[in-house]
């Protein structure tokens, strides 16, 4: 199964935002434990560093993207994968490129809090919770 995290998700993490971030640590603990599994976009990178940079500070971005590209890919994408997330039905631009990364790494899901920001997406999505409940080992 291949997986797309979506960048709230991380952020979740990253900024101990409750009432998400137990949930959200307790998938990264299992995508950890399956490196391969799981993928960003290549733009979740900038947009997490910009959010999470401001009040936690750039060396902890940093360490944070360096933690997780250890078990976590970037969807490969290119050209064509731009205009295919212009092409989406879809309200929010950043959630068409993250559908579009997640066509482009051939993920199963799309791990997200904001389900509803992708009624419309030819992929499917799970909260980190309804992921743990259905395929990890539950919340802790």
């Amino acid at each position: 199964m291949k997986l797309l995290i979506d960048t709230d998700v991380l952020m979740d993490v990253a900024l101990n935002r409750e009432p998400f971030v137990e949930a959200a640590a307790d998938f990264m603990d299992e995508a950890q434990a399956q490196p391969g599994m799981t993928f960003i976009a290549w733009h979740s990178a900038s947009n997490f560093f910009y959010m999470v940079s401001s009040p936690k500070g750039k060396a902890v971005a940093r360490d944070f993207f360096k933690d997780l590209l250890r078990f976590v890919g970037v969807a490969p994408v290119a050209t064509e994968d731009l205009t295919y997330a212009l092409g989406l039905d879809m309200p929010d631009f950043e959630d068409a490129m993250q559908v579009a990364a997640a066509v482009a790494c051939k993920a199963d899901y799309i791990v997200t809090r904001n389900v509803e920001h992708y009624r419309k997406s030819p992929v499917k999505t799970l909260t980190p919770d309804a992921w743990l409940h259905r395929y990890g080992r539950g919340p802790s």
